[in-house]
Parts: C-alpha cells; structure tokens; sequence
C-alpha cells in the first residue's frame, strides 16, 4: 500500500475541546482512534491515553488538546477529505468509547476544503479553532 496518504488538518470545535479538557481531569490523557471497522468506524472512539492498542494500520494525524488522533491507514487511503474536525452531539457513546459529557458522544466530521474558522459548522454544536504552538487556543 502506498505511504501517499492524504493526512488531514485535525480541528476541534469548542465543545469537543472542552470535552476533551474535561476528561483529561477525570481520566487523564485520553486518545481518539478512528478506523474503517464494521462497528462504529464512522464516529472517533475515545480511550483513556493508551487504551486502544494502536499498530502499522494506524497513522497518528494531529491532536486534540494535547490528545493524539489516530485514523486507520486504509480509511486514510480512501478519503480525499482535507479536514477532520472533532465535534460533539446529543447521545450517547457506542462501544468502549468514552463519553463527551451526559449524553453527549463525539463525533467526526470532514470536508474537501477546509471551513472558516470562525464560522459554525453546518449541523454541528460550535466553532472551530485553531490551537496556538503551545496546543492551546
């Protein structure tokens, strides 16, 4: 398989990052892993820090937070998206996925083209931000 992957820019709404902060102080570091599997491929899984075995078919694309993302190299292969963003929504969590909050669970989303920063997200809970050099923003 080719190594000519198209790797995303990885970006969080507000909420999600919050989320994210909000974890990190009951769980410690977490991690975020999404794969092409049968089960729950379509939404990122979030894992206490080291809680998911990651191997060869995972390719760290950008963090969250300080909490790395990790997406499967053959999802990777197939997408032509430019974008990832870390969102969160009403419900709950599949799988061993930790929670966003009560009832909130995390989800993807991608584009071609990258979104305006500021701007809401279409369907989504906030904005996109862009974290500074220290990882905050």
């Amino acid at each position: 398989m080719s190594d000519d992957l198209v790797i995303p820019e990885v970006r969080a709404t507000d909420p999600a990052r919050e989320a994210v902060r909000r974890l990190a102080r009951t769980h410690g570091k977490v991690m975020f892993v999404q794969s092409g599997g049968c089960c729950d491929g379509s939404a990122p899984m979030c894992f206490p820090d080291g809680g998911f075995l990651v191997g060869s078919g995972d390719v760290l694309v950008g963090d969250v937070e300080g909490s790395p993302v990790y997406v499967g190299r053959r999802e990777l292969a197939a997408w032509e998206h430019r974008e990832l963003v870390i969102d969160v929504e009403p419900g709950f969590a599949d799988g061993l996925s930790l929670e966003a909050g009560d009832g909130l669970h995390f989800v993807s989303r991608t584009s071609a083209c990258p979104t305006d920063l500021g701007a809401p997200l279409p369907g989504g809970t906030g904005s996109t931000t862009t974290p500074d050099k220290e990882g905050t923003s």
